[in-house]
This record gives structure tokens, sequence and C-alpha cells, in this order.
């Protein structure tokens, strides 16, 4: 029963344990605003991000296809 009781109490200490709150707090707000922008970015900006990619990409190979064939 001792082993149950002092399990009890540690979580008795956590709970009045109010260290850390306000940090915690913070990275929630900071997750609330960051997640829908993030979401966004993803929804929207990435096609074209990887549009903007590919075409970075093809004109590398063009680039290099025209110095190797001369």
């Amino acid at each position: 029963m001792s082993h149950k009781s002092s399990l009890v109490g540690i979580l008795r200490k956590l709970d009045r344990d109010e260290r850390g709150a306000v940090s915690f707090e913070t990275i929630l707000i900071i997750a609330a605003i960051a997640l829908p922008i993030l979401i966004f970015l993803l929804r929207v900006g990435w096609p074209r991000i990887k549009a903007l990619w590919t075409k970075g990409m093809s004109d590398i190979e063009g680039a290099q296809n025209a110095a190797t064939s001369q």
C-alpha cells in the first residue's frame, strides 16, 4: 500500500507545482498561431514553390545540356 500512497503523493505534488506553467501556455499560444499559418502555406504556397523549383531545375538542366553540347 505504501507504493500506491507514495505515487498519490507524487501526483499531488506535481499538481500543486506551477513552475513552467507560463512556458507551457506560451508554447500553446505560439502553436495555435503557427499551425494555421503552416497549414495555409502548405496548401497555398507549396504548389507555387514546387512549380518554381521544377522550372529552376529544368532551366539548370537546359543550361547543362547546352554547355555540354558545345
